[in-house]
Order: C-alpha cells, then sequence, then structure tokens
C-alpha cells in the first residue's frame, strides 16, 4: 500500500471510530429512556443491566452505522480540502477517484461486514432483548404490572389480571385504582375486586408476594348447582377496609432470564429462516383467502357452478326433453307476483343475508390485512438486510465528495450536513416502511427507496467533485436562459 493510501485510510478510520464511538453512545442513552421503565427501579442487579445493554448495542448498528459512514467521511475529506491537501493531490496529477481508492476498498469490506450482522448478530440480539425483558417481567411482578391495561399473572398459583391507574414509591410498590380478575380452575373471570389502593409487600428471602389493598369492594358470581338457580345469576357482594391477597411466584422466582421464549418476530430472523417464511405465509393467505371466498360465494348463492357434462353424453346424447322458459325475466316480476306479506319476509330475509354476510366480511378484512401486514413485514425485513449494507457504501460517495466539495473539517458544519442528510435518509425509510407493511408499496421498495434516492444523490456529487464544481451550480440554467431569449429576439428581427 503507498504511503497516501495509509494516510488516506489512517485518517478515515479514526474519524469514523472516534464518530461511531460518539453516535452509539448517545443513541444507547437514547434507548435507555425508552425501556427506562422497563429497568428503572424493578431492583435488577447491574449484571442484567449491563447484559440488556450489551444485546441492546448491536440493534443500534442499522442506525449508527450509516451516520457513522456518511459524518467520516465528510470529515475527512472536508479537512483534506479545507488544509488545500486536495489541491496538492491534483497539482501531481492525483484525482479524487484515486485518492477514495483505498477507503472504496474498506468500505466494500464494510459492507460485507454490515450485512453479517444484520443477518446473524442483530437476529439474536433482537432474541435475547426481548427473552430479557419478557422474563425480568415474569421474575419481577411489579414490572409486570403496566399502567392502564391488564397484565396477566398466569405463571402463578392463582391466575388473575391486574389493572392500575398509576404505580409510585421505591420499586413501584404502591398503587391506585386497582382491578383484578380473579380466574377459576376453568380460566373464567367470576371474581372482580376493586380498591382504591394497593401495596405490594414483598420480601428476599420469601416466595410469597402480599398485595394489601384498601377501601374496596368484593364482587363474586356464584354458580349454584342446580340448573334453575343458575338462571338467576346470584352474586356476592361485600365491602372491605384492608384486604391481603397473597400471591405464590415461586415457580416464576425458579425461571432464568435469559431462557428462550418460543417467540420469534421478523427482526429475529436471519435471510434463510425470512425466505422459508415468506413462502410459508404466502402459501397460508392464499389458502385463506380462497376458502374464505368459497364460504361467502356458497352463502350468497349467486353464482351457481354449472354441472359438469358426462363426456358419454357426447358420443351418446340423450333425446332431450323440451323445457319451459322461466316467466319470471327479474326480481321486480318475482316480487310483485307475492303477496304483501311474502314481500315481507322476502326482503326481511335479503337483508339479514346481506347484514350476516358483511358482518362476516368486515370481521376477516382485519383478520386479512393482519395477516398480510406480517407477510409485508417479513419481506420488509428481508430487503432491509441487504439495502442496509448497500446504504453503508452509497452514503460514503455521498459524504466523501460532499466533503471536498464544502471545504470543511471539524464537527460544525460537516456534523449539520450529515445529520441532515441522515434524517432524510431515515425519515424517508420509515414513511416508506410503514406503507409498505400497510401494503401501499412494494415491501421491496419500502426498503430500497431511501438507499436509492441516495444514489443519485452521490453519483451527482461525485460528479461534481471530480469536475471542482460547487455544491449547487446554477451556471448551466443562466446560459440556458441567455440562449433561449437571444433565440427569440434573432426571430424577431428576421421577421
Amino acid at each position: 500500500m503507498k504511503i497516501l493510501d495509509q494516510y488516506i485510510l489512517r485518517r478515515f478510520l479514526y474519524n469514523f471510530f472516534s464518530s461511531f464511538f460518539i453516535l452509539i453512545v448517545i443513541f444507547i442513552f437514547q434507548g435507555i429512556w425508552l425501556f427506562i421503565d422497563d429497568l428503572a427501579g424493578k431492583g435488577l442487579g447491574m449484571v442484567i443491566i449491563g447484559k440488556f445493554i450489551f444485546y441492546f448495542i448491536p440493534t443500534l448498528v442499522d442506525k449508527v452505522l450509516p451516520l457513522t459512514v456518511l459524518l467520516s467521511s465528510i470529515l475527512t475529506f472536508g479537512t483534506f480540502a479545507e488544509n488545500y491537501e486536495f489541491a496538492a493531490m491534483k497539482a501531481s496529477g492525483i484525482s479524487l477517484q484515486r485518492g477514495m481508492r483505498s477507503l472504496i476498498v474498506f468500505v466494500l469490506f464494510l459492507g460485507l461486514v454490515t450485512f453479517f450482522f444484520a443477518n446473524d448478530v442483530i437476529p439474536k440480539s433482537e432474541q435475547k432483548m426481548f427473552n430479557l425483558r419478557r422474563n425480568i417481567a415474569k421474575v419481577k411482578p411489579a414490572a409486570a404490572i403496566t399502567e392502564g391495561v391488564f397484565s396477566d399473572f398466569e405463571g402463578t398459583a392463582q391466575g388473575m389480571n391486574i389493572k392500575v391507574d398509576k404505580k409510585y414509591g421505591e420499586q413501584d410498590r404502591f398503587l391506585d385504582n386497582v382491578i383484578i380478575h380473579k380466574k377459576t380452575n376453568q380460566n373464567i373471570n367470576n371474581t372482580v375486586i376493586k380498591a382504591k389502593t394497593g401495596e405490594l409487600i414483598s420480601s428476599e428471602e420469601s416466595d410469597i408476594i402480599q398485595l394489601v389493598l384498601k377501601d374496596g369492594n368484593y364482587y363474586e358470581e356464584v354458580i349454584p348447582q342446580k340448573a334453575a338457580e343458575r338462571r338467576k345469576h346470584p352474586f356476592a357482594k361485600s365491602n372491605f377496609e384492608t384486604y391481603t391477597i397473597n400471591i405464590d411466584i415461586s415457580e416464576l422466582n425458579d425461571q432464568d432470564l435469559e431462557e428462550d421464549q418460543n417467540i420469534t418476530t421478523n427482526k429475529m430472523k436471519n435471510v434463510g429462516r425470512l425466505i422459508k417464511d415468506i413462502d410459508s405465509l404466502r402459501e397460508n393467505n392464499l389458502e385463506k383467502v380462497t376458502a374464505f371466498s368459497k364460504n361467502v360465494v356458497n352463502r350468497m348463492g349467486a353464482f351457481p357452478v354449472e354441472p359438469k357434462v358426462d363426456s358419454l353424453e357426447l358420443i351418446v346424447p340423450e333425446k332431450k326433453t323440451e323445457t319451459k322458459k322461466d316467466t319470471i325475466r327479474d326480481i321486480d316480476v318475482f316480487i310483485s307476483s307475492l303477496q304483501q306479506w311474502e314481500q315481507l319476509q322476502v326482503v326481511k330475509k335479503a337483508q339479514n343475508e346481506v347484514t350476516s354476510i358483511l358482518s362476516t366480511v368486515n370481521a376477516k378484512k382485519d383478520e386479512l390485512q393482519s395477516r398480510y401486514k406480517f407477510y409485508n413485514s417479513h419481506i420488509l425485513s428481508l430487503h432491509q438486510k441487504y439495502a442496509l449494507a448497500l446504504s453503508c457504501i452509497i452514503l460514503f460517495f455521498v459524504g466523501a465528495p460532499l466533503g471536498a466539495i464544502i471545504r470543511k473539517g471539524g464537527l460544525g458544519l460537516p456534523m449539520v450536513v450529515a445529520i441532515i442528510l441522515f434524517l432524510a435518509y431515515y425519515f424517508i425509510g420509515v414513511f416508506a416502511g410503514n406503507y409498505a407493511k400497510e401494503g401501499n408499496i412494494h415491501p421491496a421498495i419500502g426498503a430500497w427507496l431511501p438507499t436509492m434516492i441516495m444514489l443519485p444523490l452521490g453519483i451527482s456529487l461525485t460528479r461534481r467533485a471530480t469536475a471542482d464544481k460547487g455544491l449547487i451550480g446554477f451556471g448551466h440554467f443562466i446560459d440556458r436562459i441567455k440562449a433561449l431569449f437571444k433565440k427569440k429576439k434573432k426571430e424577431a428581427e428576421d421577421e
């Protein structure tokens, strides 16, 4: 490797790793704010929190790495241009493309490493982080209670759902407006407990958590043995000042925090698994749609199937019998031929059938939309793995010539330009991904759209930097306008 290539590569790597470290720290703190409710005040050790952050870091690569490549390339080539090092290179006959040669090799290698990360490391990290969050909620019952929604305690000996309006105090032990649904052995909610306040009392040495409720009501549906008594729907009701529920969490505390759950999302799958699941999901969705279509057609009866003609009849045709033509030509003739009470019955039955079919279609529509959204998310994730690797290469060809054009180094203007470009790239990807999941555009387009938008920008900037042109040039537009006016003036003089 020549001295010039070593010098350029060394400067780029310094900016690359410095930017990567700074950005990864910023994104880690931003991610901690997202998961602060899962970590803070739950009595978790530093080892568990450290594991969570360790699993969380690889999931940031799809955001941090493109921005790092863009920023480091702008910083490196902006500093070269600001210090007139590029001018010295060009005076020696070294072009911009020649100066980028060593970095192009590095960026291509970086693209392969990025694809490996997206295909192998990130799915495993997503799986580990998901399992850790899920098992923390199981081991720490206070963490399993979410404000405003019913939280399941199905792993305990007494199955129940708990809803609270607010949690506060040390380790969220104090609760406001508690609603509890107790479950029977048949998993039926027949007991409702409401209380204004509650408190969770636990000890590290004990497998029992006490839920102390204050100032509430107790409702229980009583199921008599006699069927005649059940029609009366008897229930028991009582008021209490203090009511204590002992929750056995021995089964939960025996759980390993890193135990794998049999739950996988599209983000937890590699390319091979995604391709296999995409085929399965497509076939499954087609079967569901076909079966539902046949069901609706059979219920409507509006599209009768023509009887199949026996092949023997074609050889030895049977004697045809004359059939009388139907005198009913349309529905109005049919309705007018009926009596008034029969007309009412027919119309009412038709309305009921249409209403029933419409409700079925609307219910099935939501199910099919969720199925196709899940299917589209798999296709989107598959193409995003390839698009991420290519985006690092394309953003380098955006940042390197852009730094040479703006001729500024440091963390001032280059940082602003890099952030603006990355935000445009990122938000285009977010909006395109959401549209792709909803089926408004093809998922492959949703994954590749931000990269394909940056591609012509990179080509244009590289051509302008090679030709020593500015960032925005209006000279050729002005020349065209002048030529147009001269042409019109000449035509007027000739006339």
